[in-house]
């Protein structure tokens, strides 16, 4: 295919070599072909080798097999292609919630060749934009009941809304019918950008990270065959949103990769998991250590006699969770350390290895060590810097923080980390500013944008603190503008307002009101000291 009718932004702002982290496929499962498209390799095959009949997407009142899913996918590529012109490389934002069409549209994506940037449904306008912006955004296809923000959101390069669970005429489902079954996938080369992945920095700016074909086939023969190690009668459940990478993997391409089924749930609450788990027969279980204690309150007692597997990561497990899991299931929690930047687990343990506390160990096609400052190997029972390299890593989208997560080859997670004496990885905090709630990213300053923008507002900061059930939760120190009576009654408009701002569960569910913030005699705000105890806040 000529240059002309390919769009090249991706290649274009990919970090520069020196500035990409060491890649290593140092296994005959991790040696890829030049030519690669990851929807061929994760759907069409199954069907190509017969098993299209075999079930695949799950939901309420859906059934899907492999088949039913790759004429949809199909279908939907040739609207892309046909209808709206798509070309290999152009961005395609993906908006609803854990849904059998959001499935069918991510693979509709990779089939033409474009690159699919899935966004959280609670994102509001704002977020967005900067989404569209960033990523330069040209198609969206989105579930009608969230089209509303996106509509607000609309950027200049956005020249293509499309949206689906739509009865009009121009609706995905209406222009779907009038395409052919079949379609020719795209032949993308390997190291073709399929994915933009976005994350939360401590700056609270979005950072996009890319990922190719061969990482999504990668990531696939990594975690899941050495841990997880799933088979095809699976049929795999979970809480985590498809726009997360630890979604992505864990409910579609590691139950496609093993040509076993997968439940979507649009809503995710452990009553809501506890009956998908019972009406699908779910084998294996994707959601993080809030979720889990919830389960464990929930299931006081009762079994889930199909569940066989069940898999946590998205924030550090402790292991009192571990334990309280276990006696409520009667199942070993197999636990994980990935990130959207890694596109998926690097560190674990199956449930044979799992040691209580600890993380695990390297995934085989990763090595992992803990650094000094100076990025020299820490020995056994020294707490530093989580440096990780595989055959997947962190390559930012125009983005100068890759000089801080990618260096000597080796990605800094941004975790802090102590390695004992049998290669175990234990978890000790965030390296930065991240607050990690409920397995959320949430970036301090974003909230601080959001609240700085009431009017009663003077000043504010945020911090993570301690939580027993959310690992953590986002606390606001405010300073009220003259005039204006902090309280209880201000400290929920106060958490109102930033819910309507940003997505509300980053909203800041203690706020303790100050007269003043502490700073150094430069003025820099002097975060360690907020994390002091202090009595005054209003929590909700």
């Amino acid at each position: 295919m000529s240059s002309a009718h390919v769009d090249t932004f991706a290649a274009e702002h990919l970090p520069p070599r020196e500035l990409q982290p060491e890649f290593v496929f140092d296994s005959p499962d991790l040696q890829f072909p030049a030519k690669l498209n990851c929807a061929s390799e994760l759907l069409d095959r199954w069907v190509q080798a017969g098993q299209g009949e075999r079930p695949c997407i799950l939901a309420e009142g859906v059934h899907w097999t492999y088949a039913d899913l790759l004429s949809r996918a199909n279908r939907i590529a040739h609207v892309l292609v046909s209808e709206l012109g798509l070309v290999p490389g152009q961005r395609v934002l993906l908006r609803a919630p854990n849904t059998p069409m959001l499935a069918a549209c991510w693979f509709a994506v990779m089939k033409a060749g474009g690159i699919a940037v899935a966004t959280m449904p609670m994102l509001r306008a704002r977020e967005l934009r900067v989404i569209l912006d960033k990523a330069q955004v040209s198609h969206a296809l989105c579930d009608a009941r969230l089209v509303d923000d996106l509509r607000a959101a609309q950027a200049q390069s956005l020249q293509h809304l499309v949206c689906f669970n739509d009865t009009s005429a121009d609706g995905l489902e209406a222009r779907m019918a009038r395409q052919p079954e079949a379609f020719d996938n795209v032949a993308t080369a390997a190291d073709d950008t399929c994915l933009i992945a976005f994350t939360s920095g401590t700056t609270g700016t979005p950072k996009g990270t890319m990922h190719f074909h061969r990482d999504v086939m990668a990531a696939c023969r990594c975690w899941p065959k050495h841990v997880l190690r799933a088979n095809a009668d699976d049929v795999f459940i979970g809480s985590p949103p498809l726009a997360f990478t630890f979604g992505l993997g864990g409910l579609l391409l590691f139950p496609l990769d093993a040509g076993a089924s997968t439940v979507l749930l649009e809503k995710t609450t452990p009553q809501a998991l506890i009956d998908g788990i019972e009406r699908h027969r779910a084998t294996v279980l994707f959601t993080a250590p809030t979720a889990y204690r919830a389960l464990a309150q929930q299931l006081a007692g009762k079994r889930l006699a199909s569940l066989r597997k069940s898999v946590s990561a998205g924030e550090a497990l402790p292991a009192a969770t571990r334990a309280l899991w276990k006696q409520a299931s009667g199942l070993e929690m197999i636990d994980g350390i990935g990130s959207t930047e890694m596109l998926h687990i690097f560190i674990s343990a199956d449930e044979a290895h799992a040691r209580p506390g600890a993380t695990g160990l390297a995934v085989p096609g990763y090595s992992a060590c803990v650094m000094d400052e100076s990025m020299r190997p820490l020995p056994a029972g020294e707490v530093g810097r989580l440096a990780v390299k595989g055959p997947t890593g962190c390559r930012y989208l125009d983005d100068p923080r890759q000089r801080t997560y990618v260096q000597g080859g080796w990605n800094l997670t941004g975790d802090a980390y102590l390695m004992d004496a049998d290669g175990y990885f234990i978890y000790q905090a965030r390296t930065d500013d991240m607050i990690i709630s409920a397995g959320y990213n949430i970036a301090g300053p974003e909230v601080e944008a959001a609240l700085m923008e009431h009017p009663a507002v003077a000043e504010c900061a945020v911090i993570g603190v301690s939580d027993e059930e959310r690992g953590q939760i986002v606390k606001a120190f405010v300073v009220t503008r003259p005039g204006i009576e902090a309280g209880d009654a201000l400290a929920v408009q106060l958490q109102e307002h930033v819910k309507r701002s940003i997505a509300p569960y980053k909203y800041p569910r203690a706020i303790e009101f100050r007269s003043e913030l502490p700073r150094t005699d430069t003025g820099k705000l002097q975060r360690f000291r907020l994390r002091e105890p202090a009595a005054g806040a209003t929590r909700n």
